[in-house]
């Protein structure tokens, strides 16, 4: 089940892990966290775990319309974009929908979530 937009790359994971930045950038967002989910879960837990990082992109002028209009939707912000290795090796892409997130809490965030979500489409078809 795909959770979010998704995309399957031809691509390794560190290729795509070095790439993604500079293609958020290209759309006006920047990386504020990123998370290494198999390091943490071996830290944390002991268990091996495929590689996965977790960024946290942010696009300003489109987080501070959506803050403005609803304060309390900082607890979907920033837009989350996994990557992980897939099980043929390649580098798997996803994004949140903010269609499904931000839009759904409130009609007055729909124009934002929108143009949130065709910026990272965009991200996503750049990426080979």
């Amino acid at each position: 089940m795909a959770i979010g937009m998704q995309k399957q790359t031809q691509s390794s994971f560190e290729d795509v892990l070095a790439r993604i930045p500079d293609l958020l950038k290209a759309e006006g967002f920047g990386v504020l966290t990123q998370i290494d989910v198999q390091e943490t879960l071996k830290a944390k837990l002991g268990v091996a775990f495929r590689k996965y990082r977790i960024l946290g992109a942010c696009n300003p002028p489109l987080a501070h319309r959506a803050l403005s209009a609803v304060t309390g939707i900082g607890v979907l912000l920033p837009c989350n974009v996994a990557v992980w290795e897939g099980d043929d090796g390649r580098a798997v892409v996803a994004a949140v929908d903010p269609m499904q997130t931000i839009a759904a809490q409130s009609p007055e965030l729909a124009p934002v979530a929108e143009e949130v979500g065709k910026r990272l489409a965009r991200v996503l078809e750049r990426i080979s």
